[in-house]
This record gives C-alpha cells, structure tokens and sequence, in this order.
C-alpha cells in the first residue's frame, strides 16, 4: 500500500491560484493524475491559513471535475490547501499541500477586450457626432409619421375647442418607458400652453403623478404661462389596472377630448382604451415598448410608435443639438454591428471562421 501511495503521490498534480479575470475573493483549484482511472476517484480539499493546520473541509469532488473555484475568501491573505486524493473505498491514495496563494480582484477581464473595443469605439462615434451637432450642424433624422403628427393633434383640438387627454402608460417611475413617455408631455405641454389648450393628464402610479404634474408646471413657466397651468388636470386615479382603464373610457367619453395621447408601458387595457378613444373621433397617438400591445395600437390608432422610437421622441421632438448626437451615434453603431454581422456570416459560408472570435 505504501508503494501505491508513493506512485500515486508522484502522479498526481494539484495546482492553486488566483482566479483570473474576477473581482477577487475566489481561488481556483486544479489537478490530474497520469493513466489513473477518474470516474473511481475523488478529491477531498481541505483550507487553512497555515501549511501545518488545522485545516476546514472545503469539498469532496469528484476527480474527474478536473478544477474548483474556492469563493468567499478574503483578498490578500495567505490560504494553503491540502488536496487528498481517495480510491472508491475513501481511502487516501495520494495528498498535496499547495500555497501560499492569495486572492486578488483584477481591473480587466482579459477575456472581453471585444467589448472594450467595441465601447472605445462607440465613444468615439458618439462623441464625433456630439462635436459636430455643438458646431451648429444640423443632423438628419428620419421623419417618424407619429411625431410629426403631434403638433397637428395639438392643433386639431384647439381647434376644436376640446382637451388633449393623456395618458402617461400604466408603469413605474423606474420603467424607461414611463421616462420617455414624462418627456414627450413635457413637449406636448408646452404647445398645449401657446395654444391655450387644457390638457388632461390621469395617472395609475402615485409617484409618477407627482413626477407628471412638475414636468407640466415646469413646462407652463418654460413658455411664459403658468397662469394656465391647472394641477386638476392631472390626478391620479387608483392603481387598479381595469379600474384604471374604466376610469379613463368615462373621461374620453365625458369630455369628448379632440386628440388622445397613449405614451409608456402598456398591457391587456391598451385595446379598450384604444377602441373606446376611436368610439369618440378623437385623433390618436400611441407609442409603447410592450410588443404584445402593439397591434391593438396600431389597429384603433391614427399613429403608433413602434419600440425604439418612443426613446428617440425626446430627441425628435426637442431638436436638441446633444439628444440628437446620441441617437445618431446609436443609428451608426449598429449599422456597424449589422455590417460586422454580415461580413461574419459571408467570411463563415466561405470557411474563414475566425473572425467569430469578434463575438465570444
């Protein structure tokens, strides 16, 4: 047994050390033995701070793991490790103690440079198009029927001598859509404001009915009037969704608004809104994230903004030189990802496959 145990201890080769590319606090194992046969072996780990002991258990592996990754360690502290190996019967055939080893966190993960590539180069991009919209360039965005219907909508229902209703989506402070949808009121806002028009804005979510009601008071003061500005325009309701949408159906059909506003997070009450807000005449604009609801907004609206564009309406709407830089810096990466793609798939039909590395 004791000419067993030396061979095996010749053979069998257990390696410690940091884990690379992690944010620290973890040490990786590995080990292999010559012509032994895995599946009837396994690893016993054993950690202390010191070679002699006392040492913890850490894990019984499975020999044929090849590797552990210890975690929850503290960096920059000694560890030493004994690995045990044992026979099917849990008898040690073999043992090595290894260390000192240290954890430590990394500033890189060299395995990701694509991704820092892939940023530097979208910085320069962005930051290109941002220097050229300071100089007084005047970037070209394509026209989305939808935003340019907005002033029209506002128009229509001065006009008319009727509100605007709008509805913020039915989502959180948090959610992007509900964002994006507070600043395309601020815009509506301000043109209710030159125009005279009352605009009725009911919200589901308590605090995105604060957040809507100081866009739409700072939006009166911007313009010059905030002797127009009603804070019984915008109110919250109740967080019921189906009571939410009952409670907006009756103000549509109440006040018979000439233009309807459909902006955020959406989900089954979009059709009912959408439907009941056609019943009335009024023109309608929606724009939501929410795939599923789509379709109802395009089928009862006069316009909807599909996914991306309810982001970029703050950009279309406002003109503003640095929003504008953004959005054609985001346009331009992704034509460069698409391209990339492209000429990945061409190269790969043609057996050239390295450049997938790009992608991993």
């Amino acid at each position: 047994m004791s000419l067993l145990f030396v061979l095996f201890a010749l053979t069998f080769q257990a390696k410690a050390a940091d884990t690379p590319n992690d944010a620290g606090g973890s040490i990786t194992l590995s080990w292999k033995a010559e012509a032994l046969p895995a599946d009837r072996y396994k690893v016993l780990i054993l950690r202390g701070e010191t070679p002699e002991g006392p040492m913890d258990t850490v894990k019984m592996a499975p020999f044929k793991q090849g590797s552990f990754v210890d975690v929850g360690l503290k960096d920059k502290q000694d560890y030493y490790y004994r690995l045990v190996l044992l026979d099917a019967e849990g008898n040690p055939v073999a043992e090595q103690t290894i260390g000192p080893v240290q954890s430590a966190p990394q500033w890189f993960h060299t395995g990701r440079l694509n991704i820092l590539i892939g940023m530097l180069i979208y910085l320069a991009i962005l930051l290109g198009f941002i220097f050229t919209a300071r100089r007084g360039r005047e970037l070209y965005l394509r026209p989305i029927p939808g935003l340019s219907a907005v002033d029209e909508a506002v128009g229509r229902a001065t006009e008319m001598g009727r509100p605007i209703l709008y509805v913020p989506g039915l989502s959180t402070i948090d959610d992007v859509a509900t964002i994006a949808s507070l600043n395309i009121l601020s815009h509506v806002t301000k043109k209710a404001a030159e125009y005279e028009t009352p605009i009725i804005v009911p919200n589901r979510n308590p605090v995105v009915y604060t957040v809507a009601q100081e866009v739409m008071r700072e939006a009166y003061y911007s313009v010059g009037r905030p002797d127009l500005f009603d804070p019984d325009n915008v109110f919250f309701v109740t967080d019921s969704q189906f009571g939410y949408a009952a409670a907006v159906s009756g103000i549509m059909v109440r006040e018979r608004p000439a233009t309807n506003f459909f902006m955020g997070m959406f989900w089954a009450e979009s059709l009912i809104l959408a439907e009941t807000g056609a019943s009335t005449g009024a023109i309608q604009i929606a724009g939501t994230d929410a795939i599923n609801q789509l379709p109802f907004f395009i089928t009862a609206c006069d316009y909807t903004l599909i996914g991306e564009e309810l982001y970029a309406a703050s950009a279309y709407l406002s003109r503003e030189p640095v929003l504008t830089a953004t959005l054609k810096g985001q346009d331009w990466m992704k034509v460069l990802i698409a391209g990339t793609l492209i000429l990945a798939s061409l190269l790969g039909l043609m057996g050239q496959t390295w450049i997938m590395a790009i992608f991993k």
